[in-house]
This record gives structure tokens, sequence and C-alpha cells, in this order.
């Protein structure tokens, strides 16, 4: 792939550098917000965030990817601003975000529905990643998102990942699924965009980091996906210790070129009370993978080689695979080859 779509542009693989893989900036679903939250100052929201992501320049950090995607409150122009602001490449997601069911929109348009039409999400999916994310000023998106939590594959989930899993097929972007590795979600997720047509050297199956069940994990690995191992400072679902000694394991057994590192932080959402979430889980924040993860990699004899492979080769390796040219139809695809100097 020869470019790469960001929130303000295109930029070749190898300005990427140093990628947190699976981050949020703002989770905030419109709806709620015009219903429920009257007391939401935008521009001084934006310029927190702006603050708090310029800061992680200064930490080595280069790219960002924000997997938002409808579900959660994706609003790219809002996005967009904050990019445009901070020395940070912000990457963004097409896909959708649910544990169970579609929303009504979608109940009755579909394949065999009442309204019989080809899938709307993929076509969807497939304009966000070609031509641009509706109301975005002509952002596209650089990767596509699903989800399979502890519910399984309900009709609902398994309709998004088949459309995503088509997406995926026909343009070649990464895909990236919130998994669930109690209940070996990411098994069912590898199976089923497997059956779509995806490689899945191209999946990275988000929130392994939160078991220390190695073999689930190998099992995974070994079928060509990556781990994201992407909720450090997340404590109340898994201590940092344990989460610690997973990697450390993982890189013991060879497995540093499948392993994406990260925290699931964000500038804002509406999913938690801000004062409740900074006393519950105090060390959830973007800063977890700079300050705290490899400077005790380092102090564990793990080299700077390791850590670049984690935060640099495996992430580019990710994004910059082949993806359709803007304008084309889902069925046609152009291949790019990646050398050395993009």
């Amino acid at each position: 792939m020869e470019t790469i779509n960001t929130a303000t542009g295109t930029i070749r693989p190898g300005a990427l550098g140093s990628v947190l893989t699976h981050e949020h900036v703002f989770v905030l679903n419109e709806d709620y917000r015009l219903n429920f939250l009257p007391d939401w100052d935008e521009e001084a929201q934006v310029a927190g965030a702006v603050e708090r992501l310029d800061q992680l320049a200064g930490l080595g950090i280069d790219t960002l990817v924000d997997v938002s995607v409808p579900g959660m409150g994706r609003n790219v122009a809002r996005v967009r601003r904050v990019a445009e602001q901070v020395d940070l490449n912000i990457l963004v997601a097409t896909g959708f975000f649910t544990y169970n069911d579609l929303p009504l929109q979608l109940h009755y348009t579909g394949p065999g529905l009442g309204y019989d039409s080809p899938e709307p999400l993929a076509e969807a999916f497939v304009r966000d990643l070609t031509e641009g994310i509706p109301n975005s000023g002509g952002v596209r998106a650089a990767v596509l998102v699903c989800v399979i939590e502890a519910e399984g594959l309900t009709p609902g989930v398994e309709r998004i990942m088949r459309a995503v899993g088509q997406a995926g097929a026909a343009t070649g972007a990464p895909v990236v699924v919130h998994t669930n590795p109690h209940t070996r979600s990411g098994l069912v997720a590898q199976r089923i965009l497997a059956e779509e047509g995806i490689d899945l050297r191209r999946v990275m199956l988000a929130h392994s980091g939160d078991t220390g069940d190695l073999d689930h994990l190998r099992q995974l690995a070994d079928a060509g996906s990556i781990l994201g191992l992407d909720r450090f400072g997340v404590d109340v679902l898994l201590p940092h210790d344990t989460r610690m000694a997973t990697l450390q394991a993982l890189l013991d057994a060879g497995y540093a070129d499948r392993i994406t590192l990260s925290q699931s932080a964000f500038c804002y959402s509406d999913w938690f009370d801000p004062v409740k979430q900074r006393r519950v889980a105090p060390n959830w924040n973007y800063r977890q993978i700079s300050e705290r993860v490899i400077p005790e990699l380092r102090r564990a004899g793990v080299s700077e080689q390791v850590v670049d492979t984690m935060m640099v080769d495996v992430p580019r390796r990710f994004l910059a695979g082949a993806v359709a040219e803007p304008g084309l139809p889902a069925s046609f695809s152009i291949i790019s080859g990646l050398s050395p100097e993009n």
C-alpha cells in the first residue's frame, strides 16, 4: 500500500513510526449527548483532547489508531478538528459496534429481509474506506472494526462481522475485532472472517491481553492473527503484573512479530462517569505503554529491536496492506507491494 489514510490526509507507511493500535479519541453517542449531557462543552472537550494527545509525541508516539465506529458515537469531523492541531497521525475506522443487535434502521433492509437489498453495511464500509466518511470533510477510514463479546455470535453480530469481512476482502483493509478471550470469541471471529475471504494475518484480535491463558493466545497467533495486548492500565479487568507476565511469556515463546501494544484509552467516554472512572481505574490513560510497559520490558532485558517490532514493525505490516483505489467498485481491488522505502 503506497499511502495510508489519516484524519488529515494520506501518509506513506514509513511515516507511521511508533503506533498505538487500539485507542479512542471520543466515545460519545450523539443521541445520548443531546438528551443526557446538557453540560457538554464542545470547544473545551476538543481543546482538552488536543492537549492530551499532543503530549504523545513527546513520549515517542507517532500514530494513534482511533477504533471508534458507529455504535460508539463516531464523529470523524470532531476527531479531524483534534488531528489538525496535534503532532500525531490519527487514523480512523469504519465498521459497527454492538454486543447484540443492530439498530432498528437496519432490521428490515438487507439480504432476504423485508426490503431485500445488497448488504447496506458492506456498502457503507467500502464507501468509508475508498470514498470518504459522510460529514467528515472527505476523511477516509484506514481500518475495519467489529465486535464479538461474551454474548457470542448473535444474528446482529454475525451480520456485521460478515459485512466487515466482505468489505475487507473487497478492499484489502485490515480488520480489528473486539474480542472476549474468556469466552474464546476470537476463534469464532477467525472462522467467520476466513469464510468471507479475509487473510487472518490482516486481523488484529483486540483485548487478547485480558487473559493469562497462553494456550488460547498461542492458538490465535498460530493461525496468523495479531494479538492486541491493548488494555494496559485497565487493572480492574486484569492486574498489571498479570498482563506483563503474559506479554513476557509470549515474547519468550517468540511471538513478538504477532503482538501490538495499546491501552484502549480515550479523551472522553459517555460510558463512564469521569470522576468514578479515575477512582476505579486510575491508570487507564494513553501513557501506560510509554511510561510503564516499555520501561519495564527494558529493565527485564527485552531488546530495543523487540520493542520496535511490536510498536513499529507489526503495526506497519498490519496497516500497510492492499486497499481498493478511490472510486472503484467493491468487486475490484488494487494490490500494491510494500517496499522498504515506503
